[in-house]
């Protein structure tokens, strides 16, 4: 060091001690002095040197987490690319899939409304699917009515007391009036009444059905004090007809009465035989409401 090198030099030494103390000072004084100065500045180079080890050491420290930094940023740019691609791709996919999407968009709506459409269509299909099978069952139970109906009355009608027959979709039992009543009478004659006596025994063992009691005549009018018209003649005798089978045993709520006079003839009037077989009594089997086509829709589809 300069100052050391200064302070070695004997003939300096009075000159260095007198302006530190303005006086000469002793050998030992200063050298004293000397080694204090020496030791000051050991002290100071040591510490000077520590200091510069400390920031070598912070240096270094920092240099390290700079190059961690810069790895770490390097990573994070990488990364931020990849994922700007993957945003680039991603915002690409989602557009052709918004496209696509739309377009299926647009065939769902079209496939949703055919599905409606035919589940429409269908659900009218099983309606009428089962309304026809609901009818044959009915069919197949009148026509089992109609076999049992026709063994039970088998011996009257092999006898020609009355008939058996489908008119109009109903069955119908048919006796001639001549066999019944008397011109002009509403009185059951003995034979009437016993053939409808075994009608009555037959038909009230059926009590799931309902008869309607019809009067027919032919196409001569009557002119009485009691009848002025072959209305009320048929009627009259239908209404005779209902009381006697009540009285044998049928129930009231199965039966009903109506008189049709001349207007519906089975046969034309040109005959006596015709003008015989249409002056008649008939039972008819009321068909039951439920085996009647369902209603359903026929109001909405009359506004």
């Amino acid at each position: 060091m300069r100052v050391r090198s200064i302070l070695t030099r004997p003939g300096l030494w009075c000159l260095t001690v007198s302006l530190l103390s303005g006086a000469c000072v002793t050998t030992g004084t200063y050298n004293k002095k000397v080694a204090e100065l020496q030791q000051l500045t050991a002290d100071h180079d040591r510490a000077a040197a520590e200091r510069e080890n400390a920031l070598k050491a912070r240096v270094a420290e920092l240099e390290k987490r700079r190059a961690d930094l810069q790895e770490r940023l390097n990573a994070a740019v990488a990364e931020r690319d990849g994922l700007q691609k993957s945003l680039d791709d991603t915002t690409a996919l989602a557009g052709e899939l918004k496209k696509r999407l739309e377009k299926l968009g647009q065939n769902v709506d079209k496939l949703t409304s055919e599905k409606g459409q035919l589940a429409r269509v269908l659900d009218d299909a099983k309606a009428r699917l089962e309304e026809l099978r609901r009818q044959k069952l009915a069919a197949e139970a009148r026509a089992a009515t109609f076999r049992n109906l026709m063994e039970k009355l088998r011996s009257m009608i092999d006898a020609g007391q009355l008939k058996v027959v489908i008119r109009d979709g109903r069955m119908v039992i048919a006796l001639e009036s001549d066999v019944l009543f008397d011109s002009g009478k509403t009185a059951l004659k003995p034979a009437g009444q016993t053939a409808l006596a075994k009608v009555a025994v037959v038909l009230a063992g059926i009590t799931d059905r309902k008869y309607q009691v019809a009067g027919y005549t032919d196409d001569v009018p009557i002119h009485t004090a009691r009848f002025a018209s072959n209305w009320e003649l048929s009627t009259a005798r239908a209404v005779e007809v209902v009381k006697f089978l009540i009285d044998n045993g049928m129930k009231p709520q199965q039966l009903s009465a109506a008189g049709f006079g001349e207007f519906d003839p089975i046969v034309p009037n040109d005959s006596p035989e015709h003008r015989a077989q249409n002056r008649r009594i008939e039972i008819v089997l009321l068909p039951n409401l439920s085996e009647l086509p369902s209603l359903e829709g026929i109001e909405g589809q009359a506004k």
